[in-house]
C-alpha cells in the first residue's frame, strides 16, 4: 500500500510538470512581436521637392532599421553633373544605414537640371515630363518594372533620400505614376543637409576622392545584361 501511495504521488508529480511545460509553451506560442510604432502619415512641405514634414534629414535618426521600410538613396556613386555649383557634392560620400543605394538617373529620365553635364545615358524608363509633373512614362527595357519592384516593394514603406532632394522627388512622382501608394512614400530629403549623428561614410580618406563602394548597398544595374525594348 506504501508503495503504491509513492508511485501515485511520482505520477502527480509528473502530470504537474507537464501540465506546466505546456502551459508555458502555448503562452510562449501566443506572445506576438513588439509592436512597431506608428509613423505618421506622408506630410510633404510647400517647398519645390516636397520633402516631408515629419521625417526629414532633422528626424531621420528617430526612423531607422525599421523592418517595415525599405530605404532608398537614389543618388550615382559618381554624378556627372557639376552640383559643386551649387554648393552640393557629386560623389556620394556618405548615405545613411539600411539605405540602398539605386541611382534615380539609371531609373528614369531626369527633368530639367539647374546644373551642367547632367547624366543622359541608358534608363530603365523613358519619362516625358511637363511642367505639372509626368506626361508620358514608358520602359526601354523589359525587365524595367521587375527591377522597380524589386528596389521598392509595394509590400513596404519607401524613405527616399538623395543629396539635395531633387532626385527623390522625380523618383516619387515615377513611383506614384506606376502606381504606388502614395500614403506609403516619404520623401525624407537631401542627406547635403543630415543632420543627425548616424552618417555611414563612404570616403576611403579625407584626402582619397575615391568612393568605398564595398561599404554602400548598391543596386547595381547594367544595361548590357538587359533586353532593350525597340522602340
Amino acid at each position: 500500500m506504501k508503495i503504491n501511495r509513492i508511485i501515485l504521488c511520482i505520477l502527480i508529480c509528473l502530470l504537474f510538470v507537464i501540465s506546466a511545460c505546456a502551459t508555458n509553451d502555448s503562452s510562449n506560442g501566443s506572445q506576438e512581436s513588439p509592436e512597431l510604432s506608428s509613423l505618421p502619415p506622408p506630410e510633404p512641405d510647400g517647398g519645390p521637392f516636397g520633402v516631408d514634414v515629419n521625417i526629414n534629414m532633422t528626424t531621420i535618426d528617430n526612423y531607422l532599421n525599421r523592418p517595415d521600410v525599405a530605404y532608398v538613396d537614389v543618388r550615382m556613386l559618381y554624378d556627372p553633373a557639376d552640383f559643386e555649383a551649387i554648393g552640393g557634392i557629386s560623389r556620394l560620400t556618405q548615405t545613411l544605414p539600411g539605405y540602398r543605394i539605386a541611382p534615380y538617373p539609371l531609373i528614369a529620365t531626369l527633368s530639367a537640371m539647374p546644373v551642367d553635364n547632367a547624366y543622359d545615358g541608358d534608363t530603365l524608363f523613358n519619362v516625358i515630363w511637363g511642367e505639372e509633373g509626368i506626361l508620358e512614362i514608358s520602359a526601354n527595357y523589359s525587365e524595367a518594372d521587375i527591377i522597380l519592384n524589386d528596389i521598392f516593394p509595394k509590400d513596404k514603406i519607401i524613405f527616399l533620400m538623395c543629396g539635395g532632394a531633387g532626385y527623390s522627388s522625380l523618383m516619387r512622382a515615377v513611383l506614384l505614376e506606376k502606381g504606388w501608394d502614395e500614403s506609403k512614400i516619404y520623401h525624407t530629403g537631401g542627406n547635403w543637409h543630415y543632420e543627425g549623428d548616424m552618417a555611414l561614410d563612404l570616403t576611403v580618406s579625407a584626402s582619397d576622392p575615391t568612393i568605398a563602394t564595398w561599404r554602400a548597398n548598391y543596386a547595381l544595374i547594367l544595361f548590357d545584361h538587359l533586353t532593350r525594348i525597340a522602340p
